[in-house]
């Protein structure tokens, strides 16, 4: 998570350090560009700033930045450009390449420090509106981070090669800056990105290359940002306005790894049609989504007993949206995980089911639900404790919009409501007590009953009492091999089918 975070303050240097941050003359613009990097947590030093004719030209400057995990972030630019154009506009431009270097907390398990160079030939940031709300239009024909040095925990350098390529970038970017408030209405696209990694790892074991490519990638951000001092307390600067609704998606990709360790070579490929991420957080509410789509990934390796495994499915995806902030009164919240159409090689089915009598028809799982209820305290508080006797939190309902279960010929759906009374933790064992229903429909459990029986899994006198029970909770359906039930929570009781089970 360490490697994670500072690598997210590298990325995040490419684009601020590429002067996404201006305003309307070349002063103004040196002066915001300042003043957002240092209230990122950033230290700026400063060779010289002198003014030649139009233009303000920077000179060796040097920018720094220091994480609470314990890691750190430095680049160095030789030079800078704010040239005024005649027109209410800055053109911004800098050194093609530029140096970085990052550092890891001694804890990281995996490289101690990384060195880069980000070259950025025919950059070209253009700034317009006023001193406190600025346009920015950004250009680049190419951005290309290339690897120079890698670290492992030992501190000896590793012989590992990397490159990243972004292709036909642009964005654009609206900045309104209130005092120590930052509002922020961004976007980024590039044509295609393609990353090349080759070397050994982390550990100064095993060895490797790696290929992905991506393209068509957009993104958008939108938000108010506040100081650091604010940020470092989440719960606080949720408090004080602080807002970001951010997405990002890509098309085509393709991914090809060979790996060799001690156990022998590992080959992984794959491709998919597309993927999405989105993050929204403020004081009511975060929201996170991600998905990916049309993928298929095909792995081979000497701990497989076969030559190779072959994963495919139609989609995947989790989203979450709860409320983060202490409250009084109930707020929605909901959750979705789906894998839709999973399929894997025949080989893995032959394992257990030599005879093939399962049926092979694609897998599907969906989990829909949603809700209302509220947090007692901030949990993004660094001081919440949410591990006490106290629930941190009470449900007040909760929506069963899909549950689906479809694979090897048997499927199991469920939709449903329930509320629930959180001054009765009794009848239910320390649950608050539901009320509401839920509505079951099961189909072919019996043809897998029998499946099971005929490939010796299952025993005839379990099968049997797997049946007994199915006829307690359900009944039979509208079709062949279709059982039906309702489940209701009512007086503190559950019941199926109108019979009390508690």
């Amino acid at each position: 998570m360490n490697r994670t975070l500072s690598c997210t303050t590298a990325l995040a240097l490419v684009f601020t350090a590429n002067g996404t941050l201006a305003d309307v003359t070349p002063e103004e613009v040196w002066e915001s560009w300042q003043a957002m990097s240092t209230s990122a947590g950033q230290d700026l030093v400063v060779g010289s700033a002198t003014r030649n004719g139009d233009t303000l030209e920077i000179k060796e400057l040097v920018l720094t930045h220091q994480d609470d995990l314990g890691g750190s972030l430095s680049a160095s630019i030789d030079a800078m450009a704010f040239k005024d154009n005649g027109d209410g506009t800055v053109a911004v431009t800098m050194s093609d390449s530029y140096p970085v270097s990052l550092a890891f907390p001694a804890d990281n398990e995996g490289p101690s420090s990384l060195k880069l160079t980000v070259t950025q030939p025919g950059l070209l940031i253009t700034a317009a509106g006023s001193a406190t709300e600025t346009s920015y239009d950004f250009a680049a024909p190419v951005v290309l981070l290339k690897l120079d040095e890698v670290k492992g925990a030992d501190g000896q350098a590793l012989d590992t090669q990397a490159d990243l390529a972004m292709t036909e970038v642009t964005a654009k970017y609206l900045v309104l800056r209130e005092g120590e408030t930052t509002k922020l209405d961004s976007s980024f696209a590039a044509k295609a990105v393609a990353l090349n990694v080759a070397g050994e790892g982390a550990d100064g074991s095993g060895s490797g290359t790696v290929a992905l490519s991506m393209t068509d990638l957009a993104g958008t951000t939108n938000g108010t940002f506040l100081g650091a001092d604010v940020m470092a307390n989440m719960a606080v600067a949720l408090n004080n306005g602080f807002t970001t609704d951010s997405s990002f998606s890509f098309g085509a990709m393709s991914l090809d790894a060979d790996i060799n360790d001690s156990n022998g070579p590992v080959k992984i490929a794959g491709t998919a049609l597309g993927a999405d991420l989105l993050l929204g957080i403020n004081k009511d509410r975060i929201n996170y989504g991600s998905g990916l789509k049309g993928a298929s990934f095909t792995v081979s390796g000497p701990e497989i007993p076969f030559p190779e495994v072959v994963v495919s499915f139609a989609e995947t995806a989790f989203s979450i949206l709860m409320p983060v902030s202490k409250s009084d009164s109930p707020q929605d919240f909901s959750v979705m995980t789906r894998l839709v159409d999973f399929s894997i090689s025949e080989d893995v089915w032959g394992l257990f089911d030599p005879a093939a009598t399962l049926s092979r028809d694609p897998a599907t799982f969906i989990f829909d639900v949603k809700g209302t209820g509220f947090w007692k305290q901030d949990i993004m508080d660094p001081a919440a404790q949410m591990d006490g006797v106290e629930p941190p939190g009470e449900l007040t309902s909760l929506d069963l919009s899909q549950i689906l279960v479809k694979a090897v010929g048997t499927e199991v759906g469920a939709t449903g409501g329930l509320t629930f009374d959180n001054s009765d933790l009794t009848s239910f064992d320390g649950v608050p007590a539901p009320t509401g229903s839920i509505n079951v429909t099961i189909k072919g459990v019996n043809a897998l009953i029998d499946n099971l029986i005929a490939m010796g899994l299952l025993p005839d006198d379990q099968a049997m009492g797997a049946r007994m029970m199915l006829g307690l909770f359900a009944r039979p359906g509208p079709g062949p091999d279709e059982l039906t039930s309702v489940i209701e929570f009512k007086d503190g009781g559950l019941f199926a089918n109108g019979q009390q089970l508690q």
